[in-house]
């Protein structure tokens, strides 16, 4: 298995989050399953060598009474510490390494299936909320494995132990013992399941802060020109006052926990006291004996306060499994990792992308986002899409991207069925602009570089000229290799790159939503010829609410309401009602005659 993976959740294999918590956190722990029993073993002997200290130290007590060399004894002790406290240190390493590979393997999986997911079941999740899960709910899931497997190992090895010795020195006094111990930790366990829900309500808050801050901190800008600090800073601080509430909550629960716990113990030493005197002197007992049951007691507070512990930190991992379940299941593209090569029964004569009787809903019980399309892309062109805001733009070009999935009729590549290509194959003849052009993290050439990573330098230099960005490149600190941030450039040149990048990709298909929008008049023209090069060797689809798109499409489509209207050239769809009201909009139209009042 690779390293990076290890630890990882099989794709195949991935249980409901309906399933019980402990089989979603047990499944991490799975591929580790010979270190955590070499870990257990290690507990034994680490656990034994600390048990037989009472028993050494009744020796030494003996020894005093019959005046006998106390040398072997002593040194045995002094064994017995070294060998125990090295079986420990060996212990927590292995666990603790065991956690660490555990952790990564969550991340990678949940990275993996976030990248991976369909894009319609990421659309109401926050990039805060997902930070959330991928980092600190999963540091939840490493201390479940370490802090927690560390203390219910050694602590139930630990309890046992003592217990099994305690019955060999004196039953009586042992079953005193449980009755007490017992009681203490049914009632704090009985506080667990509260504590299980209450963490995962503290976690779904500060999901929900990461995810608010992150959106934000996006518009800090605006948040600022419409003074409405005060206003996020409560709507944030509502997120963490509930967090911390709820925090409370937990903290009063494990305080209970811990307090019965030690109340429990507390007792059973008064207990102990008191009916292992009386069998003293009653002569059941005798006093070494006695010391050394007491040793055991006094000992059984570590593991159970162990045991405690490690049960409350539990709580917590396995309210972060459920979490991390919920992302580690969502829906895949399950064609992203086939081949990109084309399929059997390509039509080189047909149009090169098509939607025949093609109908959209974002939900399953949601209305049709496009409800019987049918459209036809000619492999060169410049196609445009207009229409009123829902009219089903931008539905198309996600259909294109694969990104959706018709409930109804199909889409073709090259007369295919896109059912018989994969992603990767349809989208390797794609350039894509998207209307918000967000940028990757990483430098300039990375990303105009980014569908093509073994582009020439001359390529981008090329590409970034087009769109009049070569200037402005250059005057940054490390020219095309500067790391960018949405800040260091304007909405304007963030959409320049993304442009650049299509050029630099030069695909059979460029996709552009609204990719002018915020463009100059100077640089929407140098746009427009680059596109209009790439419509004469390609096809372009692009949705419009500029006059300079409308005007160059060699083919426009109207959509109203989900449905294609009329499909034609500006001039001829110039008697259609909603598509002359649509121009007026844009102003394309002749100026209306105003007339003009005499001046008195």
């Amino acid at each position: 298995m690779n390293a990076d993976l290890e630890g990882s959740a099989p794709a195949a294999d991935v249980p409901s989050p309906q399933q019980p918590r402990w089989r979603l956190l047990a499944r991490y722990v799975r591929p580790h399953r010979t270190t955590f029993v070499v870990a257990l073993v290690l507990g034994l002997g680490g656990t034994a060598a600390e048990l037989v200290s009472p028993l050494v130290t009744r020796e030494v007590l003996d020894g005093l009474e019959t005046e006998a060399s106390l040398l072997g004894p002593v040194l045995l002790l002094m064994a017995v510490l070294i060998v125990g406290n090295a079986i420990g240190y060996v212990q927590t390493v292995m666990l603790g390494t065991m956690a660490e590979r555990i952790i990564r393997g969550a991340r990678r999986t949940m990275l993996g299936r976030l990248l991976g997911a369909r894009t319609e079941y990421l659309a109401g999740r926050t990039g805060g909320e997902m930070v959330s899960r991928v980092t600190s709910d999963t540091t939840l899931i490493r201390e479940a494995s370490t802090s927690s497997l560390v203390y219910l190992v050694n602590g139930a090895i630990s309890l046992l132990g003592s217990l099994a010795l305690m019955a060999y020195l004196d039953v009586p006094l042992l079953l005193v013992t449980l009755a007490v111990v017992v009681v203490g930790i049914g009632l704090a366990s009985a506080l667990m399941p509260r504590m299980a829900r209450l963490q995962q309500q503290v976690q779904a808050e500060l999901g929900d802060l990461g995810g608010r801050l992150d959106g934000v901190s996006r518009a800090l800008r605006t948040v600022k020109a419409s003074r409405a600090e005060e206003r996020e800073l409560q709507r944030l601080g509502h997120h963490v006052d509930e967090a911390g509430r709820l925090g409370v909550k937990v903290v009063k629960l494990e305080a209970a926990a811990w307090t019965l716990t030690g109340v429990a113990i507390n007792l059973v030493v008064l207990v102990v006291l008191g009916f292992g005197a009386y069998r003293v002197s009653t002569g059941a007992l005798d006093v070494p004996t006695l010391v050394a049951f007491l040793l055991y007691v006094f000992g059984l507070m570590w593991p159970v306060m162990m045991i405690t512990m490690g049960l409350t930190s539990l709580q917590s991992g396995l309210a972060a499994a459920a979490r991390i379940e919920e992302v580690v299941t969502l829906p895949q593209e399950e064609d992203r990792a086939g081949s990109s090569s084309a399929p059997a029964g390509v039509d080189a004569a047909a149009a090169v992308l098509g939607l025949e009787s093609v109908s959209v809903r974002y939900r399953p019980d949601g209305p049709l986002a496009l409800d019987d399309v049918s459209l036809e892309i000619p492999r060169r062109g410049h196609t445009a899409l207009v229409g009123p805001s829902g009219a089903g733009k931008t539905t198309v070009l996600s259909l294109l991207l694969k990104f959706l999935h018709p409930v109804a009729g199909r889409v073709t590549l090259d007369g295919v069925p896109y059912d018989a290509w994969t992603a990767d194959a349809v989208r390797s003849r794609i350039g894509y602009v998207e209307q918000d052009t967000p940028l990757v993290p990483g430098t300039v050439r990375d990303n105009v570089v980014h569908a093509v990573p073994d582009a020439d330098e001359a390529a981008v230099w090329a590409a970034l000229e087009a769109v009049h960005l070569g200037d402005t490149v250059r005057a940054l600190p490390d020219g095309i290799d500067t790391e960018l941030s949405a800040t260091r450039l304007s909405g304007g040149e963030r959409q320049r790159i993304a442009v650049a990048r299509a050029l630099v990709q030069q695909p059979e298909i460029v996709l552009l939503d609204e990719a002018t929008a915020q463009l100059d008049a100077l640089t929407e023209a140098a746009v427009a010829a680059g596109v209009r090069e790439l419509a004469r060797g390609g096809a372009v689809v692009s949705i419009a609410h500029r006059l300079s798109t409308v005007m160059d499409a060699d083919r426009i489509v109207l959509l109203e309401a989900g449905r294609v209207r009329a499909i034609g050239t500006h001039s001829e769809l110039l008697d259609d009602e909603l598509y002359a009201d649509l121009i007026a909009a844009l102003r394309i139209g002749p100026a209306p005659s105003v007339a003009v009042a005499p001046v008195a």
